[in-house]
């Protein structure tokens, strides 16, 4: 419960970080997952990506990913094939999981939570460039594409800290309305398109910032975003089928957050909590 808009948005920050259940709970998972790998594909590293590693993950909503740096020799050219492969070795070491490949990854899904799915990469290191570490990963057409997660985490990371680090607290918000409303919008898009639009703010004030964010998304009718490091080339926001279901949803939830604004500067501060509520599909802290 919270007696006012702006306390309600703090508790609900705290609410999405993830939880060190979760963190240890990937740990164990993490050891059999590298064993398997290191004896079929003389596995060089295994380092956490994606939500989780850039700190942006929503508790009990975000899946644990991992670039599996894989030697040359070892992968397929076709990534189609390297995927399979890896695949059926994960699914030996695993044989009462439903594993499956959507590509770039491999999917585990570890228990029943979402947070306990994981997502394994097979990536081949490329090079260092600009300080941080190239990799070619799958991409969806059965080729290769470039991916640097450090490059990434430090552009959103430099602008987490210039906002008085409240830039991936904003970013879970974003990304904790997508998974209540099965929105279908890709997390990784979710983070670049809010740091993109964090980037010309001073300073972060959730109620505000939320809004302009879904203003943002809607402003850009959820467009292929081009890499803001030149890496990766352009972010995809969803499949084609998904999109026009994802922006209607992007639409409503920018009108809900505009009604609580309005509400709240009327002074009808319960009013208020009942459309954030909307927004997050109850899952907004009380009005006390």
């Amino acid at each position: 419960m919270a007696k006012t808009v702006d306390g309600a948005f703090e508790v609900f920050a705290s609410w999405l970080k993830a939880t060190t259940t979760e963190t240890a709970k990937a740990a164990t998972h993490r050891r059999s997952i590298q064993g398997r790998l290191t004896t079929d594909f003389d596995l060089k590293n295994m380092f956490r990506s994606g939500s989780f590693g850039h700190d942006t993950g929503v508790s009990g909503y975000s899946d644990i990913d991992y670039f599996a740096v894989i030697p040359e020799n070892k992968l397929k050219q076709k990534s189609g094939i390297t995927l399979r492969e890896v695949k059926e070795s994960l699914q030996k070491r695993f044989p009462f999981t439903e594993i499956v490949v959507r590509s770039p990854a491999v999917i585990i899904p570890f228990g029943n939570s979402p947070s306990e799915k994981h997502e394994i990469v097979p990536a081949d290191y490329v090079k260092v460039q600009d300080g941080h570490r190239i990799y070619d990963i799958p991409d969806r057409y059965d080729g290769w594409m470039r991916s640097s997660p450090a490059a990434h985490n430090k552009w959103v990371t430099d602008h987490h800290q210039r906002l008085n680090n409240k830039l991936k607290p904003l970013i879970r918000m974003i990304k904790s309305w997508n998974y209540y409303k099965d929105g279908g919008i890709r997390s990784f898009y979710l983070e670049l398109r809010t740091t993109e639009y964090a980037k010309g703010e001073s300073t972060i004030v959730y109620k505000f910032d939320v809004m302009r964010t879904l203003r943002h998304l809607h402003k850009k009718e959820l467009a292929a975003m081009q890499d803001p490091k030149g890496i990766s080339g352009y972010i995809h926001p969803c499949t084609a089928a998904v999109k026009p279901a994802a922006l209607s949803k992007v639409e409503t939830a920018l009108t809900r957050a505009e009604k609580a604004m309005e509400a709240e500067n009327k002074g009808n501060i319960s009013d208020a909590f009942y459309w954030w509520n909307m927004v997050f599909s109850g899952k907004f802290p009380s009005y006390y």
